[in-house]
């Protein structure tokens, strides 16, 4: 049976609904890198806190798809909060590595030899961090108390944190774990922020299309001006492109569910298309708003800030390119046609 790629759209509409009010009503404490504690109880009792869980494990038992859309109504509505974090990745691994949760708030973080993480998000505000380390050649996954742990708080570009979590490896004890499972780890993590991305990026040229039809100058709109439309048809080409890119791996990984052998490919071609697309989105829409977009005042430096620092995290562009290259050149000129059509 074919996998289904629609979402119900009740669902979406209540998604977008419950972050547009927020959004709405707590405007002023928006971008802060801090958690909205209300708003993450609001999304617990709406069963979108564990949206892809199973069922049986206090989940709603919802796919990818669902929680697509969840991505791209936060994103979409500058709310910062860590959905995917807790979900898609620190308590999926949790299930794989058949350790039992609870409710409490999660994120998760890979350390280093030297027992250190950077970048973790949302770290010093979860209540438990699920962390992987690698002993005597085989990875290890542990549900640790976020007190049990140091962490020195950061943020990335966009003001969400990203924190420093440092671990004394020779302390903890962990469930093993094949290596396959912290790679499928990565590859959703580096999903998910290409989602997030282009998100932003439609966000981006939503605000883009407003302010040129709006905006008048030398008695007409800026929409009107062939140069202003040349901006503009950029950044919805390039925003085009990174979402059918990334939609294409997103249906990949559900139809195989995470076992595809050109999934990563796939998530390398998205990620590759979104970090581009972030660039020339970003240039495009601030020539198009002038200074009224530099400005704190204006909310597109929400959306561009967050764009740019989404598409650096789970391998950067260069990283993405690496891999596509990677993979072209091992193809060869013989199997490179069948690489790119799967």
């Amino acid at each position: 049976m074919p996998t289904p790629t629609t979402v119900d759209q009740d669902l979406v509409e209540m998604m977008t609904s419950v972050f547009a009010s927020h959004r709405e009503h707590h405007a002023a404490t928006i971008g802060t890198a801090t958690l909205d504690t209300g708003l993450w109880n609001q999304l617990k009792d709406l069963g979108l806190v564990r949206l892809t869980g199973r069922e049986e494990n206090g989940g709603s038992g919802a796919s990818w798809f669902e929680a697509a859309e969840l991505l791209r109504a936060t994103a979409w509505n500058g709310v910062r909060v860590p959905l995917p974090e807790h979900d898609l990745l620190a308590c999926w691994l949790l299930d794989v590595a058949g350790l039992a949760g609870d409710e409490r708030r999660r994120t998760v973080c890979v350390l280093d030899d030297n027992g250190n993480a950077s970048g973790v998000p949302w770290a010093a505000t979860s209540e438990k961090v699920v962390t992987v380390w690698r002993n005597s050649g085989t990875y290890r996954v542990a549900d640790v108390e976020t007190s049990a742990l140091t962490v020195a708080t950061g943020t990335n570009l966009a003001n969400e944190p990203r924190d420093t979590v440092t671990a004394d490896i020779t302390t903890l004890a962990g469930t093993p774990v094949p290596d396959a499972v912290i790679d499928q780890l990565r590859l959703r993590g580096a999903l998910v922020r290409g989602l997030q991305v282009c998100a932003a990026l439609e966000r981006i040229l939503d605000l883009s299309i407003v302010h040129t039809t709006e905006r008048v100058q030398f008695g007409r709109a800026l929409a009107k001006f062939q140069a202003v439309q040349n901006l503009v048809a950029d950044i919805a080409a390039e925003t085009s492109l990174a979402r059918a890119a990334t939609d294409a791996a997103l249906t990949q990984a559900v139809r195989t569910d995470w076992s595809g052998t050109s999934l990563e490919f796939l998530i390398a071609v998205a990620r590759s298309c979104a970090g581009h697309a972030a660039s020339v989105v970003v240039r495009n829409a601030h020539q198009v708003h002038g200074a009224i977009g530099t400005t704190r005042e204006h909310r597109l430096h929400e959306f561009t800030n967050s764009a740019l620092a989404w598409r650096s995290e789970f391998g950067s562009v260069h990283h993405w390119d690496d891999t596509l290259t990677t993979a072209a050149v091992t193809a060869g000129r013989k199997d490179l046609w069948g690489l790119i059509t799967g």
